[in-house]
């Protein structure tokens, strides 16, 4: 029978306000609208002159201000100050389980925990418990260290994804918990719809959970002996960050082998939740030959083309592939959409993006400009291909039977593979640890 921690798992000592007003204690991810003060500025009158978790996280938009330490500086003393002023009610050893209700009418399931970092990995090709799914840009570690290194709280915006298709850890963990009263629940700030938050534990729950987590473990285990029982599905890069202060501090202290340095805190999700939409990112080519680059993808990827006669056309041969590509560009004035068919059974994103390095390594190589970007919605695919010196790419939905396996086989997804839906679903803080 494997225990808890042999699955990567431990029970968290959740730490909630004592008086919970979602409203203005919860805000999104820091990584979330990283070109929109705005936006930040209307979370901040939102939650002014109240806890907040806006006051010990610092959102991205202001990572290369030069008051950066300040900052940093001044959430260590707020987390500092909602532990001793008694903000928080005692802390609870306990799962949670979560129902998020977003602003597009699907409701979302989570599991919060905290995991081992001893069994996580971001390097690819890892046989690790916990894997990374896209891959980690070293120099995006180092300022994120910053913030954690010494810091007394922590709350999570990381994601875990679990392969269970049967949907028996965390729905069927609320199935069991449901009973009970809600230990948190109320509407998100910025329209961003409703959250509830169920205590987990008790023999039988945590026996539930558990048991669960067991079977999930059997059947996500190769032939090698290795088990893949979760992957990183938003904060990937935060992840990184908290095993690399864990990595440091254990050097620094090598007898405190169980400090709560050692864990951290994450909701995980099913990958087949009803709730949750994996959005393709397309891409869009700039300054170069538009049908260069598309017969030089059609033959590293054994594909075949076929122009279609309009962007719904395309769009929707796209949409309903797991394989196929749409190409949008100009043509002697008039739009062009080409479909790129293949035979691509991994994630056709993980075999697109390498070729599309490939091409753009050699086009630079011979003195062109040419330049990639990341694009989220087919109309603005159709609006950029619309123009003189852009050739836009259409993805197919990511599938999300083979995810597990395209990681297990490939290592890390490209950079921009997929989006866990649009940006105000992303997860919202509000749970609470203690860290240093």
């Amino acid at each position: 029978m494997k225990t808890f921690s042999e699955m990567g798992v431990k029970i968290p000592e959740i730490l909630l306000p004592k008086n919970l007003d979602v409203s203005t204690w919860s805000v999104v991810a820091c990584d979330q609208y990283t070109q929109d003060r705005e936006y930040w500025k209307n979370v901040e009158k939102t939650a002014a002159g109240k806890p907040s978790t806006l006051n010990i996280i610092l959102p991205e938009v202001y990572l290369n201000d030069a008051d950066k330490s300040i900052r940093i500086e001044k959430i260590r003393e707020t987390m500092k100050n909602y532990i001793e002023s008694g903000i928080f009610a005692d802390a609870q050893e306990e799962f949670i389980y979560v129902e998020r209700k977003t602003a597009y009418g699907r409701v979302r399931h989570g599991l919060v925990c905290t995991i081992d970092l001893e069994t996580y990995e971001w390097k690819p090709f890892s046989k690790a418990l916990i894997r990374a799914t896209e891959a980690t840009i070293v120099e995006r570690i180092p300022p994120r260290m910053e913030i954690r290194k010494g810091a007394p709280l922590e709350t999570p915006h990381i994601m875990l994804l679990v392969n269970d298709p049967n949907h028996s850890l965390v729905e069927g963990t609320g199935e069991k918990v449901k009973s009970q009263a809600p230990v948190y629940s109320g509407n998100l700030m910025q329209n961003s719809g409703s959250i509830s938050g169920w205590k987990v534990c008790g023999e039988e729950n945590l026996e539930y959970v558990r048991s669960t987590l067991e079977s999930l473990a059997e059947s996500n285990t190769a032939e090698d002996g290795s088990i893949f029982l979760f992957a990183v599905g938003d904060g990937n890069h935060s992840l990184a960050t908290a095993k690399a202060v864990w990595d440091e501090y254990k050097k620094e202290h090598p007898e405190d082998t169980e400090s709560r340095v050692r864990y951290a805190l994450v909701e995980i999700v099913n990958i087949y939740d009803t709730g949750l939409t994996f959005e393709p990112i397309h891409r869009v080519i700039f300054d170069v030959d538009a049908e260069r680059l598309i017969a030089d993808t059609a033959e590293k990827l054994n594909g075949k083309t076929e122009n279609l006669a309009s962007p719904e056309e395309l769009e929707k041969a796209v949409k309903n592939s797991k394989a196929d590509f749409g190409f949008v560009y100009l043509k002697d004035g008039k739009q062009v959409y080409t479909l790129l068919k293949t035979d691509i059974t991994d994630l056709a994103v993980s075999r697109l993006q390498p070729a599309l390095d490939e091409f753009l390594k050699a086009e630079k190589a011979n003195g062109t400009k040419a330049e990639i970007d990341y694009i989220h919605g087919a109309q603005e695919v159709f609006r950029l291909g619309a123009k003189e010196n852009a050739t836009g790419i259409l993805l197919p939905p990511v599938a999300k039977d083979s995810f597990f396996a395209t990681i297990n086989g490939r290592g890390p997804l490209p950079r921009k593979s997929f989006s866990m839906g649009e940006a105000d679903e992303k997860r919202f803080y509000l749970e609470c640890r203690k860290l240093f």
